[in-house]
C-alpha cells in the first residue's frame, strides 16, 4: 500500500475495503458496471473493450458474492471483484468467437480453465473482450462487425495495442480492475503499455491454456492486465497451478511470492544490454533509463550484460509461432478466407511460405537462445527492457474500414518482446511515466523461468517511479 496524491486507479483493495465496511455491495457494484457497458457502447466514438456481455449474468453472480459477504464466507480476495477475459477463452454462455466472424456460431457450454478458476475464486465476469483478430497483430484494430476498433482510454484516437486489446482497455477505462490475456509476442505487454496499466507474462506453460484456442503451442502464455503489481501477484497466485488438462504445465514447481515486499532491491543484479535497450524513441528511453536509475538507488546494481543473437532469435520466433498459428488455421483459411480481415489473411499467407526446414532451423535456434540466457541468468537476476519502443499509434479513418497492416510497426512493437515469448520466460512491465502528448510509457521486467516472484518485487519498486498517474481521459468509476 503507498500513500497516492491525485489520481489512482482502483484496484482489488479499493473494491475489497467497499464491500468490507458495507459501503458498497457487489451488487451494487455489478449495477454500475451494467450501466457503464450501457454508455460505453453509445458514446462517440465507442470504447468497444467489452464486446460480449449479459446483464443477468453479471448480476447473477454479484447476487452470489453479496450473499457470501454477508454471511462472512468469502471464497477468496477476487470475491466480488469484476473481471474480464479476452475472446479467446471460452467463457460460458459467451460466443467464442476469437476476434472473427465466423467462429463461435454457438454459445459456450464449457469455461476456459482460467474462467472457471475465476469463477471459484468468486470473482464477477462481467463480459469477453475485443481482440486482434485470431491474435495476428499488434494494433488491435479489428474492423469486422463484431468487434470494431477498440480505443485506447489515454487518447480514444489511438490505437490499444493487441492482440488483447479490450482486456487492456477495460482495466485502463475502469470497467474492471483486472482482464486476463494471452501473449504470443507481446500480446498482454503491448496493449497493458500502450494502455498505461500492469502486464505480467507468466512463464510458459505458468497459467493453464486448456479452453483458449491453441493458435501457437510453443509461444503463448496467458497473463494478467491490471491496475497494479500487487493485483497482478494476487491474480497470478490464483491462477498459476498445473492444470491435468494443459500438459506443458504440468511438470512446473509451484508458485511462490518469496521476498515480494522486501523493503528495497539489496543484492538485486539488473542485466542490461544497452545497445539493444537503446533501440527506441528518443522519449521512451529518456523515462526507461531515469526508471533504471530509480532501481538502482533502491539498492540494486546494474550489469551490462549482451543478449547475443538477437537478430535471429527474432526470425526465428516469428518463423515459430506464424507456422504454428498457419498449421492450426489451415482449415480457416481454406474455408473462411473471404470472412477474415485483409491484415489477417496476408499474415497467414506469409505463413504459408515457411518450410519444414525453416521451423526446424528456427527450434534450434530455440535452444541456443535458451542456453545463452542460462548463463546470463546465473550472473544476473533480471533484465531490463523498453516495453515498447513507441507510444500507442494514431488511428486513420481507413483503419475503420478496411483494418491497418503495418508490418514494420508489428516488428517494431515485439522487438523487446519476442524473446520472452520465443523462450518463455516470465516478462512484466509496468508503466512508468507519459509522452509530451500524454501518451503512456512502460518498462519491462523479464526474469528467468518460473521466477516472477522477483519480477513482481522489483515491479512494486518500479511503480514508486512515477511521480503521478494521469487520468485517462476515458475513465469511469465503478465505485463512486
Amino acid at each position: 500500500d503507498s500513500a497516492v496524491n491525485g489520481f489512482s486507479f482502483k484496484g482489488i483493495k479499493d473494491y475489497l475495503e467497499c464491500y468490507q465496511t458495507g459501503k458498497l455491495t457487489p451488487s451494487q457494484v455489478a449495477k454500475n458496471i451494467i450501466a457503464m457497458l450501457e454508455d460505453c457502447d453509445k458514446s462517440t466514438p465507442p470504447l468497444r473493450a467489452i464486446v460480449q456481455w449479459d446483464r443477468e449474468q453479471i448480476m447473477l453472480m454479484a447476487e452470489a458474492s453479496t450473499t457470501r459477504y454477508r454471511n462472512k464466507c468469502t471464497l477468496s480476495c477476487l470475491d466480488g471483484i469484476p473481471v474480464c477475459l479476452k475472446e479467446e477463452f471460452k467463457v460460458v454462455p459467451y460466443h467464442h468467437r476469437v476476434g472473427t466472424v465466423y467462429l463461435g456460431t454457438q454459445p459456450e457450454t464449457e469455461d476456459a480453465t482460467v474462467a472457471k478458476k475465476l469463477r471459484e475464486a468468486g470473482a464477477i465476469i462481467i463480459g469477453v473482450s475485443n481482440m486482434h483478430e485470431l491474435g495476428t497483430g499488434t494494433t488491435g484494430c479489428n474492423p469486422n462487425r463484431y468487434h470494431k476498433i477498440p480505443r485506447n482510454p489515454y487518447n480514444p484516437n489511438h490505437f490499444t495495442g493487441g492482440s488483447s486489446s479490450g482486456s487492456a482497455a477495460a482495466v485502463a477505462a475502469g470497467l474492471c480492475p483486472v482482464a486476463i490475456g494471452t501473449d504470443g509476442g507481446g500480446s498482454v505487454r503491448i496493449p497493458a503499455s500502450f494502455c498505461g496499466v500492469v502486464g505480467l507474462k507468466g512463464t510458459f506453460g505458468r497459467i493453464s491454456c486448456h479452453g483458449s484456442l491453441p493458435l501457437s503451442y510453443s509461444t503463448v502464455s496467458v497473463g494478467p492486465i491490471c491496475t497494479s503489481v500487487a493485483d497482478a501477484a494476487i491474480v497470478y497466485s490464483i491462477l498459476a497451478e498445473p492444470d491435468l488438462l494443459y500438459p506443458y504445465g504440468l511438470k512446473q514447481p509451484r508458485a511462490t511470492l518469496s521476498d515480494m515486499c522486501a523493503p528495497d532491491l539489496k543484492g538485486l543484479k539488473l542485466g542490461v544490454d544497452w545497445t539493444f535497450f537503446k533501440a527506441c524513441d528518443a522519449e521512451v528511453l529518456s523515462a526507461c533509463e531515469k526508471a533504471v536509475k530509480h532501481l538502482q538507488s533502491l539498492g540494486a546494481s546494474v550489469v551490462e550484460v549482451s543478449l547475443p543473437e538477437m537478430e535471429e532469435a527474432r526470425v526465428a520466433h516469428v518463423i515459430c509461432i506464424l507456422s504454428e498459428m498457419r498449421d492450426f488455421l489451415q482449415p480457416d483459411f481454406n474455408k473462411h478466407f473471404h470472412e477474415m480481415n485483409l491484415e489477417t489473411r496476408a499474415s497467414l499467407a506469409l505463413a504459408s511460405q515457411f518450410t519444414a526446414l525453416d521451423y526446424i532451423k528456427a527450434n534450434r535456434q530455440r535452444t541456443r537462445s535458451m542456453r545463452f540466457l542460462q548463463e546470463i541468468f546465473s550472473t544476473v537476476n533480471c533484465i531490463l527492457t523498453p516495453a515498447v519502443p513507441c507510444t500507442a499509434p494514431r488511428i486513420y479513418e481507413s483503419d475503420l474500414l478496411t483494418g491497418s497492416s503495418d508490418m514494420s510497426f508489428t516488428v517494431r512493437s515485439m522487438r523487446f518482446m519476442q524473446l520472452g515469448n520465443f523462450t518463455g520466460i516470465p516478462g512484466l512491465v509496468v508503466p512508468i511515466g507519459y509522452s509530451t502528448a500524454g501518451l503512456p510509457i512502460s518498462l519491462q521486467v523479464m526474469a528467468k523461468w518460473w521466477d516472477e516472484a522477483v519480477l513482481l518485487r522489483i515491479g512494486l519498486k518500479l511503480e514508486q517511479f512515477r511521480d503521478q498517474t494521469k487520468k485517462p481521459s476515458i475513465y469511469y468509476d465503478i465505485l463512486a
